[in-house]
Formats: structure tokens, C-alpha cells, sequence
């Protein structure tokens, strides 16, 4: 079973950068495909980007592409989601997620056995 604590999260204007950082326990990291996800209020749950167990792959949502980027740190237990160009519409409560099975790309939800608790992320206009 693998425990994940997001941190990072915070109040930020439209244009500012933020990274979060989703650091896991209780199961080898390096075996491990990460997922972020956001959820802004009344919305569902959606998938923002993956990065494969060894990072050399990864995937994002049409949304985030070429403004954020996933990446991961194996020696630190730790994968980051650095935000760039923030908007409005980036508001949302971040999760990242895990999952075991060493499939790549893993863009569901329910393809992922693990979640944090969650981040805020504000972005004010």
C-alpha cells in the first residue's frame, strides 16, 4: 500500500507559477506510474498528467500542454507538477495518484490505486 501527501498548494495571481510536489511511502517508488489530477467545484475529477515509473514518458491533458510539466524524483520518493502561466480555470483541488501496474499512458481514474489528499490551487484574475 502506498501513502501520498501533496503539498505546495496555494493563492496565486493569473501568469504566476506554482509547483507541487506529491511525495509517496510504503511501496518502491521507482515501480510506480504518477498521475495529477484536478477537481474545481462542481466538476468532475480530470486527469492533468502521468509520468511513467522511470520518467522517461509522459502524458498531459490538451489543457496543461506546454504550460505545465510533470517530473519526478526517484533518489526523493517524489513526483512534482510545476505550473506555469497559471489561469483562472486552473482553480481546482490537486491529486496525485499512483498505480503498480506498469502500464503507461494511465489517464483514468480508476486505472490508479492510490490518491492523496489533495492540494488547493487558486488562481485569482
Amino acid at each position: 500500500q502506498v501513502q501520498l501527501v501533496e503539498t505546495g498548494g496555494r493563492l496565486v495571481q493569473a501568469g504566476g507559477s506554482l509547483r507541487l510536489a506529491c511525495a509517496a511511502s510504503g511501496r518502491t517508488f521507482s515501480s510506480l506510474t504518477m498521475g495529477w489530477f484536478r477537481q474545481a467545484p462542481g466538476k468532475e475529477r480530470e486527469f492533468v498528467a502521468a509520468i511513467s515509473w522511470s520518467g522517461k514518458s509522459t502524458d498531459y491533458a490538451d489543457s496543461v500542454k506546454g504550460r505545465f510539466t510533470i517530473s519526478r524524483d526517484n533518489t526523493k520518493n517524489t513526483s512534482y507538477l510545476q505550473m506555469n502561466s497559471l489561469k483562472p480555470e486552473d482553480t481546482a483541488v490537486y491529486y496525485c495518484a499512483a498505480d503498480h501496474r506498469f502500464h503507461f499512458p494511465v489517464v483514468l481514474i480508476e486505472e490508479y490505486d492510490a490518491w492523496g489528499q489533495g492540494t488547493q490551487v487558486t488562481v485569482s484574475s
